[in-house]
C-alpha cells in the first residue's frame, strides 16, 4: 500500500503541547528534554506513516511555534483542517483542540505530550482514542513508540480497517467527586496515573513533592519500570494498566515512620518516603480525604480543599480508548496488508 492510494477516510487528531518536556524539573531534577525540532519530526513521522496507509485527513491546530506546520510543509497530498479557536497559551488549547477533533468525527487522536496533557485531553472527551506519544516529564501514561508505526496504526483505523474495539482498552482513571466546605457538589476531576494529596501551599507549583508533606496517593498502576508515584508504588507491589485494581499509599513523615520506601519521585532524583498503608484497592472503592489538603493530579498541583470540603476518590475503568499500536500492526502483518505479488506474466 502506498500514499498514493486514495482511500476514504475519517480524520486523525493530532494534539501537541509546545511546552511539554521544558518545565522547571529540568533544572532542579535531571528531566530530559523535548525541543520544538524534536516536536515537529514527531510530528512529521506520524503523518508520513498515516499517508502511507491511505489516512490524509488530519484536525490540528496552531501554536507560537508552528511546530505542525513546519512539519508538513513540504508534504503534498495533507487536508489539514485547522482549528479557528484563538490560542491562550495555556491547557484550555488543549480542551479546545479535542473538543473540535471529537466534533469533527477523529478516529484516533494522537498526543504529543505527558501524563497532564492526555489528562486536560481525557477531561474534554472522556472516551477519546487516543494514542498518546512521549514528549512530557510525567509519562507513565504516554508511550516510548516510534512515531512512524503510530502514525501507520492512526491510519489504520482512520481508513476503517479495524476497529477500535478490536485493538483498544478503555483505560483506568482515578476519579474525584468533591464537596466544599458546606456540603455542595463542586465539578468532579480525574486523573490518568495519580491523584495525590499533599499538605502544600501552593496551586500550580512545579517543584519536587515534599516527603514531609505527601499524605496519600490513589494510582491506576503502579509500575517499577517507571519514575514518579506510579514508579514508587511499583517498587511496593507491580499493578498494570490491564490490573482490575488500583492502588493506595497512605503516607506519614519518613521521620516518624517505621517503614521507609526510596523511590524516584521524579526523573534522576530520589527520595526517602515514610509509609503509613500500602494496597491494593478494587475499582470503585471508596477513598475518602478531607481538606485542607491540596490535590495534584498526575504530578500538577490543581486543586485545593480547604477545611472541611472533602474528595471521594475512586478508580475505574471508563477512561480514554488506549490504542495498542502493537496490536494494530500484529492485525495488520496477519491481515497480509503491506504484503504484494509482482505479476511476471
Amino acid at each position: 500500500m502506498t500514499s498514493t492510494e486514495s482511500k476514504k477516510c475519517s480524520p486523525i487528531g493530532l494534539v501537541v503541547n509546545p511546552r511539554s518536556g521544558t518545565d522547571v524539573r529540568r533544572a532542579i531534577a535531571a528531566a530530559g528534554s523535548v525541543t520544538v525540532a524534536d516536536k515537529a519530526n514527531i510530528v512529521r513521522r506520524v503523518v508520513l506513516g498515516a499517508c502511507e496507509i491511505g489516512a490524509n485527513r488530519f484536525v490540528v491546530h496552531g501554536d507560537p511555534h508552528r511546530i505542525v506546520s513546519r512539519a508538513t510543509e513540504t508534504i503534498r497530498g495533507l487536508e489539514l483542517d485547522w482549528i479557528k479557536e484563538p490560542l491562550t497559551f495555556s491547557e484550555q488549547d488543549t480542551t479546545n483542540a479535542v473538543r473540535y477533533m471529537r466534533n469533527q468525527g477523529c478516529s484516533a487522536v494522537v498526543v504529543l505530550g505527558g501524563d497532564g496533557t492526555n489528562r486536560v485531553a481525557a477531561l474534554e472527551w472522556p472516551d477519546i482514542p487516543v494514542i498518546p506519544v512521549s514528549t512530557g516529564t510525567n509519562n507513565a501514561f504516554p508511550i516510548f513508540v516510534e512515531a512512524t508505526v503510530a502514525g501507520a496504526a492512526a491510519g489504520h483505523l482512520a481508513i476503517g480497517e479495524v476497529s477500535i474495539e478490536e485493538v483498544a482498552q478503555r483505560s483506568k482513571v482515578v476519579r474525584l467527586e468533591v464537596k466544599n466546605e458546606d456540603g455542595i457538589q463542586e465539578e468532579p476531576d480525574l486523573a490518568l496515573i495519580d491523584a495525590v494529596a499533599v499538605r502544600d501551599r501552593y496551586v500550580g507549583s512545579l517543584e519536587l513533592f515534599d516527603p514531609e508533606t505527601l499524605c496519600l496517593a490513589v494510582l491506576t498502576q503502579a509500575d517499577p519500570s517507571s519514575v514518579g508515584f506510579a514508579g514508587v508504588g511499583g517498587l511496593i507491589e507491580e499493578i498494570t494498566s490491564a490490573d482490575d485494581n488500583g492502588f493506595l499509599i497512605r503516607f506519614q513523615s519518613p521521620t516518624d515512620s517505621n517503614r521507609i520506601i526510596r523511590g524516584p519521585t521524579a526523573p534522576g532524583h530520589y527520595a526517602d518516603l515514610g509509609l503509613l498503608e500500602a494496597r491494593k484497592i478494587k475499582m470503585g472503592e471508596e477513598v475518602t480525604v478531607e481538606g485542607p489538603v491540596l490535590l495534584a493530579f498526575d504530578g500538577e498541583r490543581k486543586r485545593r480543599l480547604v477545611e472541611g470540603a472533602q474528595a471521594t476518590i475512586q478508580v475505574k475503568r471508563d477512561g480514554p480508548w488506549f490504542i495498542d499500536v502493537a496490536k494494530v500492526m500484529k492485525w495488520a502483518t496477519r491481515s497480509g496488508i503491506y504484503l504484494s505479488e509482482k505479476n511476471t506474466n
